[in-house]
């Protein structure tokens, strides 16, 4: 036999591996990141009220990759919790909390006591509230809209529709839910635009202090129907499907009456026939974007406790033209006032202390700064 040298040998092995790759450093194997989980705690209206609850919840979706119909990581990744009463508010939160999701979601000011109970009580827990900007807690982030720039165009919108109908002496409505200085917001930019159109137009308010009795909605907007209030802008969660309910009865009867939604787009609520809406338009609040950046953010490991304002020129807010009646012309006319408060020549005032001082909204309304 031939007899083979230890160099020989070694330089035999050396070749063959390098020749086979076997002396390239392994790579580590590839992991994914973990996913956020999150959870949504909303009021007795859940995310059915297909509006302000049903826009961040359509926000939570979109950021798995998900659609409402379906919700394929709901359960795994993130689900809903719904509160039938305030009472629940506080044992909600710590339940979610212990359960160390990656962000917990609390929708409306409702919120804010017991989100300022429960945050410090979990520092390492991440919190979203929305429609809130006074919890200062160090894990907390705040998303607020600048719901008066939106309801200034739905206004501008409602006042242009009763021109075009040549409606004498048109009035004007608006329901509210619980007082507050985020419901305020919606008034005062929903008369400011009305009045930007017809300066002496009569305007009335109501507030059902509730967000889930749509029947309170339906029979102050029946009596006001009845009474010649031609378009009624309700801002009153589940509340205001009352209004949109007796606009479609009596459209389909032939009035010549209006409802305008809020938070989501409500045209497809308002169907009464093949393309007839008893919705003209809607104040478009994307609450959906504040739930998405608040997620992102802890993804990305940027999330701290801020305070987010999404207004008209981060598309916060705006109105919808979905609805054919509105029209083009004033579709038209509605975007120059939006261009007009992007530019900063319309200035829409927030408070009502604000806008009565400034004689842009009349007194005797409802409506609370508190």
């Amino acid at each position: 036999m031939k007899k083979v040298t230890l160099a020989a040998a070694i330089t035999v092995a050396v070749t063959l591996l390098f020749s086979c790759g076997a002396a390239k450093k392994p790579e580590a194997p590839k992991t994914e990141a973990p996913v956020v989980t999150s959870r949504l705690l909303t009021d007795a209206t859940g995310v059915d009220d297909k509006s302000f609850n049903a826009a961040g919840w359509r926000g939570i979706l979109d950021f798995y990759g998900d659609t409402w119909a379906d919700p394929k990581g709901k359960g795994k990744s993130y689900d809903f919790v719904t509160a039938q009463t305030m009472d629940f508010y506080v044992p909600n939160l710590k339940q979610a909390s212990d359960e160390k999701y990656g962000l917990i979601i609390v929708t409306g000011f409702t919120w804010a006591d017991a989100l300022a109970e429960v945050a410090p009580i979990y520092p390492n827990q991440k919190y979203l509230i929305v429609d809130v900007d006074w919890v200062a807690k160090p894990n907390v982030m705040q998303a607020v809209f600048a719901e008066h720039e939106g309801s200034y165009l739905v206004g501008v919108a409602a006042a242009l529709k009763a021109k075009a109908d040549g409606i004498k002496n048109p009035k004007f409505g608006f329901i509210g839910g619980i007082p507050s200085p985020v419901i305020t917001k919606f008034e005062m930019g929903y008369i400011q635009g009305i009045r930007s159109v017809l300066p002496d137009a009569k305007v009335v308010d109501y507030y059902a202090n509730d967000w889930g009795k749509p029947e309170l909605a339906k029979t102050q907007a029946k009596n006001w129907f009845d009474s010649g209030v031609y378009v009624i802008f309700s801002a009153a969660g589940g509340t205001g499907s009352g209004t949109i309910a007796q606009a479609k009865e009596y459209r389909s009867q032939g009035k010549n009456v209006w409802a305008i939604g809020v938070d989501s787009d409500q045209y497809a609520d308002g169907e009464y026939a093949t393309g007839k809406s008893a919705v003209l338009t809607s104040m478009i609040k994307r609450v959906e974007a504040s739930t998405k950046y608040a997620l992102q953010a802890v993804k990305d490991g940027t999330f701290k406790a801020e305070t987010i304002t999404f207004g008209t020129k981060s598309g916060g807010v705006d109105f919808s033209s979905a609805n054919p009646e509105l029209g083009a012309d004033i579709v038209a006319k509605v975007n120059e006032a939006k261009n007009a408060i992007l530019a900063g020549g319309v200035k829409v005032l927030p408070t009502y202390a604000e806008a009565k001082a400034a004689g842009l909204v009349p007194a005797g309304l409802q409506a609370s700064d508190k």
